[in-house]
């Protein structure tokens, strides 16, 4: 039992410890500053390229959005959840050597030049994340987790971090053994999940673009919306266009859906209108919604 709680209290403070540094350390490697960097490329690249005209440069809900990105990347897990989650790896791990499995690893891939190992490490996290995204749709309790980001009546670049913490734990959770399983390490996870953070700037953000022939790849801003569409397809009861950074598998497993281009959609889910708006409310209505 020491050995956890030594992990919590060295976790918590080593978090707290690398966001200060973080923040008062800019460098080419620093995960701080290359969000704020990305994110004011994709918000400069809405006010000079806006496809709905008519939408403000500061649109409804755009500090709460602002606030759930910093909520989301930073003070979630400085308040706890990188502590917790360590002790759990190290439980995992703890467990499977009661069993007689000391190694994780599958595959190795540590041979293979750079570049190859983050082209896999991309499709297989993004493959499980598309997998991951369907179960918030398909599982009536998820879904209560997942309608905080359905919230959105206005789309823009930060609406891609107004989400409910419990999904940073299902995906974390569910994405870590394949990953584990191939070896792959911290650093390579940062790389990938900053390209990930910056095509899903573009999905969210007010931009008429679809990538021409690459749209059959990449999830785009033109594809995503019609995923935050209020009303469904007929026929269709869980919804559409899962793909977070790669639009390929819903070409593959036919859930893609782009009837037409509008970015006058109306955004949200039926009874949208009764979801709360304050950050606090928005956080607590799935465990009252799930009792």
């Amino acid at each position: 039992m020491n050995k956890y709680i030594d992990i919590f209290t060295d976790s918590f403070k080593g978090y707290a410890s690398y966001l200060w540094g973080e923040i008062m350390n800019p460098s080419w490697t620093n995960y701080f500053y290359w969000l704020l960097v990305i994110s004011l490329l994709v918000f400069a690249l809405e006010i000079w390229l806006p496809w709905r005209k008519n939408q403000k440069i500061l649109r409804r809900d755009f500090w709460l959005d602002l606030f759930y990105l910093f909520f989301n990347f930073f003070l979630f897990s400085l308040i706890g959840y990188n502590a917790v989650s360590d002790v759990f790896v190290e439980l995992f791990k703890d467990g499977l050597a009661q069993i007689g499995i000391t190694n994780l690893v599958a595959i190795e891939v540590n041979t293979l030049p750079i570049w190859v190992q983050l082209l896999i490490m991309f499709i297989i996290a993004d493959f499980a994340q598309w997998n991951i995204h369907r179960l918030l749709h398909r599982v009536p309790f998820l879904w209560e987790f997942h309608k905080v980001h359905h919230s959105i009546k206005e789309m823009g670049f930060a609406a891609q971090f107004r989400f409910h913490f419990m999904e940073t734990i299902l995906y974390k959770s569910l994405q870590y053994l394949p990953l584990a399983m191939i070896g792959f390490g911290i650093d390579q996870f940062i790389i990938i999940h900053m390209i990930a953070v910056f095509i899903g700037h573009l999905n969210h953000a007010n931009l008429n673009w679809d990538y021409g022939p690459l749209k059959y790849i990449l999830n785009n801003p033109k594809m995503h919306l019609w995923h935050h569409a209020k009303e469904l397809p007929e026929g269709i009861t869980y919804g559409v266009n899962y793909g977070l950074s790669l639009s390929v598998w819903d070409y593959i497993f036919g859930t893609a859906h782009i009837p037409y281009h509008d970015g006058e959609l109306e955004l949200g889910f039926p009874g949208d209108e009764d979801f709360p708006d304050a950050f606090h409310e928005q956080l607590i209505e799935p465990f009252k919604k799930a009792q």
